[in-house]
């Protein structure tokens, strides 16, 4: 039931579901690209942290774009816990090149798993049935 002010759908930006009204796979896909997410920023104060004077542009550059990239990355998992349909495509191909990470790290095994498992899951729930209905890409399903 829904107001006529409000739009019928929570991708129209409008109205924002409750917790209880988010699919379980929104809500997982979007925490681990939100872990994802703090990992890069992370990784961006190590970077930064480790520069010395003999690799100082390349390593402000690392920090910076892992910085940069983990914000985005933090932002889009925001967006996609509040339903919004943007975010998805971003998170989409962030779990591409997880993947793709996964297998040119093959040589550590457990961040290459770790990698794996995150990027799988995350793309199982952004792909799910519930959540493109959540986002409006799916119609409801009739009801006989």
């Amino acid at each position: 039931m829904t107001s006529p002010d409000l739009p019928e759908h929570p991708s129209d930006g409008a109205s924002r579901p409750a917790a209880a009204e988010r699919p379980a796979p929104v809500v997982v896909a979007a925490s681990l690209a939100a872990l994802e997410g703090a990992a890069l920023l992370v990784l961006a104060v190590l970077e930064a942290a480790s520069v010395d004077s003999a690799r100082l542009s390349l390593g402000v550059s690392t920090a910076v774009f892992f910085a940069l990239v983990g914000t985005a990355v933090l932002g889009c998992a925001w967006g996609l816990a509040r339903l919004a349909g943007w975010a998805r495509g971003p998170l989409l191909l962030t779990q591409l090149i997880a993947l793709g990470l996964a297998w040119n790290v093959k040589d550590a095994p457990l961040v290459a798993l770790l990698l794996l498992v995150a990027a799988l899951v995350a793309l199982a729930g952004m792909l799910h049935p519930d959540t493109m209905r959540a986002l409006g890409h799916l119609p409801a399903p009739e009801e006989d």
